[in-house]
Formats: structure tokens, sequence, C-alpha cells
């Protein structure tokens, strides 16, 4: 079982949906400050806003929450695909090229976490990216 593709894509989609979750949290979670500094920084991050030109006026936490969407976004949308390419018993060497594309993407995005972030994003997010690289090289070559 440890030896099949299948199996490790399976596995790195539960990552995924993990992450999607995990990180989806923060939007019913209200940060509550521990001191005076930690209360005037989220007071100015949701009501401070900045003038970002052609009339739009955003807040620090405005612009989080964008951003904030797109994570789990972006680990649901490689798990929609991976369960479509399971379901949908694609050819190996097609499945192996989307694989790829997602190894790249998440490994970058791994690179920023692990530099930006704390340590729950940056194992969940590792742990993708190494689910992906070993689905990778679980995949057989192909036979051209």
């Amino acid at each position: 079982m440890l030896k099949r593709y299948q199996f490790w894509l399976w596995v790195a989609i539960a990552f995924q949906i993990l992450n999607a979750v995990a990180h989806s949290l923060s939007f019913f979670i209200t940060p509550v400050p521990n001191n005076e500094t930690e209360r005037q920084l989220i007071d100015l991050m949701a009501n401070y806003r900045m003038d970002m030109g052609a009339g739009i006026y955003r807040s620090m936490g405005q612009l989080f929450t964008a951003l904030s969407a797109c994570f789990p976004l972006l680990c649901l949308l490689g798990a929609l695909n991976n369960i479509y390419v399971l379901r949908k018993r694609l050819d190996a060497q097609l499945i192996k090229g989307l694989v790829s594309i997602q190894l790249v993407v998440f490994g970058i995005c791994f690179g920023v976490v692990a530099v930006f972030a704390f340590l729950l994003p940056i194992i969940l997010t590792g742990l993708i990216f190494i689910t992906l690289a070993i689905t990778y090289f679980m995949i057989p070559a192909s036979e051209h």
C-alpha cells in the first residue's frame, strides 16, 4: 500500500483539506489582546484605513483577510484537483504532470510559509509538500 502513488496522493489530499479547514478557523476567531500594545495594534489593523488609490481605502485587517482567504482556497483547489484525477482514473503520466505542478506551487508556498509564518502552518504546508513529493516519485516512469 505504501508503494502505491494513489495512497500517497490521498494522504496529500487529507493534508490539503486539513490545512484548508485549519486556516479557515481564523475567520471565526476574534483576536483577544493580552496587553495595551496588542489592543492598540488590533484596533489600528481593524479601523485605520489607508488610501490605496483609485478611491479605495482598506485597513490592514481587510488586506490580511483577503490574503488569508487565498491560502485555504489554494489548498482546497489542490485537494479537489487531486480527488478529480483519482476518481476519473486518469493516466499515471497525466497525474504525474499535475502533481509536478502542485509540487512547484506548494514548494514555493512552503518556502514562504517557513520564512514568514509560525510552527503549525509550517508543519501542515511541509506535510503537503512532502506527500506530493513522495507521490511524484512513486508514479512509474513513462514506458516510451
